[in-house]
């Protein structure tokens, strides 16, 4: 678990992942929390990949899911992790949602600095990433405030125009 001053970020592993594809009342009943409304937008297939993913590489989950607990009010509000472990450039990849009532109130920096922060605990990783859709918009904030860097402008097959952001181990 990763924790700060108003999350508990509980990493994903596969009773955990299970308990999320059985529905939201399996996973209210295996985390002991409310969830907040709409809490993902991501959905199902992207914890189906977490799945599969710490099926076969059990020791790998903190490379993956996790799941922001806002500790006052033992709510879920979103989710978030890494997009597999640190790759052959020693880097990895961060994603976070926030659930719409929660949004504009800094949980999304909060959880970005916290899986960067995490990120560079590991001495392999030398630099972390994050893409955005190629627009100002809150997910360019949350990484500018985390101190990420604008890297390049790229064709994603399915999003089309991004942004990748930056923010490497020297430069803290």
């Amino acid at each position: 678990m990763i924790t700060t001053s108003r999350l508990n970020l509980v990493v994903c592993d596969k009773p955990l992942l299970v308990a999320i594809l059985a529905g939201n009342d399996a996973l209210k009943t295996h985390l002991k929390v409310d969830l907040a409304e709409n809490w993902t937008e991501f959905g199902e297939p992207a914890f189906q990949f977490s799945l599969a993913k710490v099926q076969d590489f059990p020791e790998e989950a903190l490379w993956w899911a996790y799941l922001p607990i806002l500790i006052d009010e033992n709510r879920l509000i979103g989710s978030c992790g890494y997009k597999g472990k640190v790759d052959k450039n020693a880097c990895v990849e961060i994603g976070y949602e926030i659930a719409e009532s929660y949004r504009n109130q800094g949980f999304a920096t909060e959880l970005a600095s916290a899986l960067i922060a995490n990120a560079f605990r590991f001495e392999e990783v030398k630099s972390v990433i994050a893409h955005t859709l190629a627009e100002e918009n809150a997910s360019v904030k949350v990484l500018k405030k985390c101190n990420m860097k604008f890297v390049a402008e790229l064709d994603d097959p399915d999003e089309g125009k991004v942004w990748k952001w930056e923010i490497k181990k020297q430069d803290l």
